[in-house]
Parts: structure tokens; sequence; C-alpha cells
């Protein structure tokens, strides 16, 4: 069993590590001040070809697979812009996969190839206030017209819809209570985000200020027949096809974040001196740091493993769920432990180590609950009965 990246692996995260060390510490920390989508990032990253990393190479992209984006997305979380760099850039690895996978050759090129290039950044419409982790239970309606669809609703959780310019919108083209399975009756769409049509309102929160989180109004939106993904209401299934991918990529990005934060730590665990020796030499910060370290290469190791698995066509589906846990835990560990061993240095935002802890939170409770991901693995690995 070999575990050493091959030398175009190894090649990605050095190139890409480079591309994040062009963005200073005060970059981000101006980002989480002003707010200001970070789009000289969101630009390089592109310019760079890494947008399309995942993407078929006749419409620009790499054509690699999983385990070159985890990689890819590892060495951003290092980078130092936490998950304002990885949240500016993620959507495009595994989120417009369904397009990839059910898409028109007419449609990919229409969509797929300005958004490899940059000239496009999209938003993702699933998640509604009255459906939380229940997909089937969302209200949001597209009702058939001539020529294409209307459509009713509201989103929440929806991110870059201040500078996007489309929408991958899921929405019910048949009523729940009309379907025979509650999965049924549910498609995709990929349109243009018409302001005049869905009403985008900005929900400050405790972190990630670069990287918009909103609340979509939609009022009478029409989406032409063309901007149909695949088959009408097949677009729950369609959504599966994305959903493992995402869970390892969260799940390794909280590990390089956490990675970031813990060598913040080490040095300044070796520098800060208090009773005339540094505080790195007290085994009450060596062995919380120490541990930090080990659940992260752990974590990095799963995330690895099931990369290489996804891109083998292996069942994966409770492995990429444990990576999402246990990369989302160690993360945050490292990051709170981060802050505590700067004392109260960690609190300042110099240190950067606060906007760490704020912004790794997030991978611990998006896209889907630590609760979700127990009870799948109780079920899909241990044979359990379903409870939920």
């Amino acid at each position: 069993m070999d575990f050493a990246l091959t030398e175009e692996q190894h090649a990605i995260s050095i190139a890409v590590g480079k591309v994040c060390e062009q963005f200073t510490p005060s970059y981000w920390r101006d980002r989480d001040e002003d707010g200001v989508f970070p789009h000289e990032f969101h630009g390089a990253m592109a310019e760079g070809g890494w947008l399309g990393i995942t993407m078929p190479e006749e419409l620009g992209g790499a054509g690699l697979g999983l385990m070159e984006a985890a990689i890819m997305m590892h060495a951003v979380g290092k980078g130092g812009g936490a998950m304002s760099a990885v949240s500016s850039i993620h959507i495009n690895l595994f989120g417009p996969h369904p397009i990839v996978v059910f898409g028109t050759k007419e449609q990919k090129i229409r969509w797929l190839k300005p958004l490899i290039a940059g000239e496009h950044k999209t938003a993702f419409g699933v998640t509604e206030p009255n459906a939380g982790l229940d997909t089937t239970a969302i209200e949001t309606f597209a009702e058939k017209v001539e020529g294409g669809y209307k459509v009713q609703g509201r989103k929440i959780w929806t991110s870059t819809a201040q500078v996007a310019d489309k929408i991958l919108l899921l929405a019910r083209t048949t009523r729940r209570e009309d379907c025979a399975r509650k999965t049924d009756g549910i498609s995709i769409f990929y349109t243009d985000l018409d302001r005049s049509k869905i009403d985008v309102r900005r929900i400050p929160k405790m972190g990630r200020k670069a990287v918009d989180s909103n609340e979509l109004f939609i009022d009478d939106l029409f989406i032409a027949d063309e901007d149909l993904l695949g088959k009408e209401g097949k677009g729950f299934s369609y959504l599966l096809h994305s959903l493992n991918p995402e869970r390892v990529l969260i799940g390794i990005e909280a590990v390089g974040i956490g990675q970031c934060a813990l060598e913040r730590s080490a040095q300044y665990a070796r520098e800060r001196v208090v009773f005339d020796r540094p505080i790195g030499q007290n085994q009450a910060i060596q062995h919380p740091l120490a541990e930090n370290w080990a659940y992260l290469e752990a974590a990095y190791t799963m995330c690895l493993k099931t990369a290489w698995a996804y891109d083998n066509k292996l069942p994966c589906g409770p492995e990429a769920n444990a990576c999402k846990l246990l990369g989302a835990r160690a993360g945050y560990d490292a990051c709170l432990q981060a802050v505590l061993t700067h004392g109260g240095m960690g609190y300042a935002k110099e240190f950067d180590v606060e906007r760490f802890l704020r912004e790794v939170l997030i991978a611990r409770i998006a896209p889907v609950s630590e609760q979700m991901i127990l009870s799948h693995i109780a079920e899909k690995a241990l044979d359990l009965p379903k409870s939920y």
C-alpha cells in the first residue's frame, strides 16, 4: 500500500500553496473586516486553472479526480485564508458535478466554460427555512408554463449570492403529496440569478464575512426549458452525485485550517518566554498540541483514503461522512487550542487564530450536522435501524 503522493499531486500542493502565499494575513484580516468578496484570490486561482481541476478537459478543465481536488483544497485551507479562501472556490469543484454527469453537451459548454475560466460565479440554492436537512421537504415550486417554468419560493444560507451571476437551484416540479416517493418530483435548474425576481438578503454572521450567506426570496422567476438539468423530477438523485466528494473536501479543508493554526501555535510556543523559559517547554502546552497533530494527521489520512476510493468507484458513503466528522472536529480542536496557547493574544485579531476558530466552526455545522452523519454511519456501516 503506497501512501506517497505522486509527483503530479505533490506539484499541485506546492503550486496552490504558492498562490496562497501571495495573499498575506493582512489581506484576509481586511476581508474579515470589510466583508468584500476575495475577488483577487478567486481570480488568481482561476488564472492558474485551479477552478476547473475536476472539470472535463474539453471544456478547459484538468479532468482530475477527487484526490487531486482534496490535495488542492487542503493547500488552500492551510494557506491562511481559512474558510474565506476555501468557500470562495469550493463550489466550483463538485457543486456543478450534476452538470458534468447529466448536462447536455450544449449545457456543459454554456455553463461550465465560464465557470472554469472564473468569468462566472455561482450560488447553490438548496436549503430552505422550513426544510433544513430534510431536502425532500423543500417548498420552492417551479410551475410549468409555456417555454419554461415560473418559480416561487425561499432559500436560506445560500453562499456567494451577493456576487453570483448564476444559481444552481433545487425546486419541486411536483408537490410532495402528489409523489409516490418523497424524493420524486424535485428538479435542478441552472440559470441566471435574476435580481429583479430574486431578493437577496445578506445574513450577518460570526465568521467568514467575506463569503456572504443569504436568504433568497424568489417571486415569479422565469426559467427557460433549456435551463432544466436532466429530466424533470429527478433532481434529488442528481444531487447525490456531489454529496460524497463534498464531505471529503469539507473534512480536508478543515484539516488544512487546523494545521495552519497548529503551526502558528508551535511557533508562538517556541518564541513566547515566561518565567525564563519558552512556554513550549511546558508539557501542559506540548501535550495538547501534540494531540492536535495526531488527530489532524489521522483525519487527513482518512480523507485521502476516501478520495482514492471515490476515484476508483468504490462505495464510500460512511467513509466520506467520517471525513467530514473527523476533519471538522480535528480542525476545530486545533484552532481552539491555538487560541488557548496564545493566551490573551489569541483573542487579538493580529495573530489570526481567533479568525481561524470562528471560521472553522462552519465545517462542524454545514452542510450536514454531526448528528445526521453519525446516524448515517450507524445505519450504513453498523447495520443499525434507520433512526430518522
